[in-house]
């Protein structure tokens, strides 16, 4: 069985030693009597079967080998501070996990900026973020399975909080018989094969209730498809955006079509409050959203 030859003590010591050159100048500033120091290194070197350092009137000096465990310590040190604070972290109540579920046909760039804004202050929080369709949705929510769902609806008995609104439009490839037209209404779309972003289980309507419908999982899936000139689907704006502006999807003209709406809302499923790590990412994810929002507005 593994026995230390050192503790982590031993090591501040040491590096305390070589930091402020000299045994005396470490005890004044660690408060301890320097033969205290003294008898911490050589027992450390004496466990180790090296010498770390050199006495060499009033100031201490590396040796070859000191150099390399100095390196070597000062990592240990620091992790060990870390575990410190993160169980003091964890004491105050911060989470040490946020899951985040995020209904698949959502745009998310402002919670990509609030989470930005998040990781610097996170303390050590991880983040769990997972794509679902809206059945998924709903079992998380049934299940309190995560500390916060972005969906298009809300759901009873949970609080739900509107965050902005999010326009669809029909796109298609350039190349496909839809791109020639120069408008098309709502019935010549039926007999269109429609890419509706859904999962099997879910009975996910299309926007024109199309007679052709693929059942497609991941946004990405949908734009790959669409690219390739396969069908023609109803997509948040500002991802298409730049797609239609490369010339890579081509936005379909309706006639007297009006702008189709989604609201983006974010549920907090637990029946207890959120915690102060949800709290802040909440109170983040609110600000970008609205921000988001106000500019979308103005455009």
């Amino acid at each position: 069985m593994y026995r230390p030859k050192s503790t982590v003590e031993q090591w501040r010591i040491f590096q305390a030693v070589v930091d402020c050159g000299g045994y005396a100048q470490a005890a004044e500033k660690l408060n301890k009597s320097q033969s205290s120091l003294n008898h911490a290194v050589a027992k450390l070197q004496q466990g180790l079967g090296l010498s770390l350092l050199e006495v060499r009137g009033r100031k201490a000096y590396l040796t070859p080998e000191g150099e390399v465990f100095l390196r070597r310590s000062r990592k240990l040190t620091q992790d060990i501070e870390s575990l410190e604070q993160l169980a003091d972290v964890l004491a105050s109540g911060w989470e040490p996990i946020l899951r985040i579920v995020v209904e698949a046909s959502l745009p998310r760039q402002p919670l990509y900026q609030a989470l930005s804004d998040f990781a610097p202050r996170s303390r050590g929080c991880r983040i769990h973020l997972v794509e679902a369709q809206p059945a998924g949705c709903r079992t998380v929510v049934a299940k309190q399975a995560a500390d916060l769902v972005f969906a298009c609806r809300a759901f009873p008995g949970v609080t739900c909080l509107p965050l902005a609104s999010t326009t669809y439009v029909p796109v298609c490839s350039p190349d496909h018989a839809l791109a020639r037209f120069g408008e098309i209404s709502a019935h010549e779309l039926e007999p269109e094969l429609e890419l509706v972003l859904a999962d099997g289980s879910e009975q996910e309507e299309g926007w024109e209730r199309a007679e052709q419908r693929w059942i497609i999982n991941h946004l990405h899936d949908a734009l790959s498809l669409l690219r390739r000139g396969i069908g023609f689907a109803w997509l948040p704006l500002e991802v298409v955006t730049p797609l239609v502006e490369g010339g890579h999807l081509q936005r379909l003209p309706m006639v007297n079509q009006a702008l189709r709406k989604r609201f983006t809302h974010l549920i907090l499923p637990r029946a207890t409050p959120p915690g102060p790590a949800a709290s802040l990412l909440l109170t983040l994810t609110r600000q970008h959203y609205g921000a988001h929002e106000s500019a979308v507005a103005a455009s």
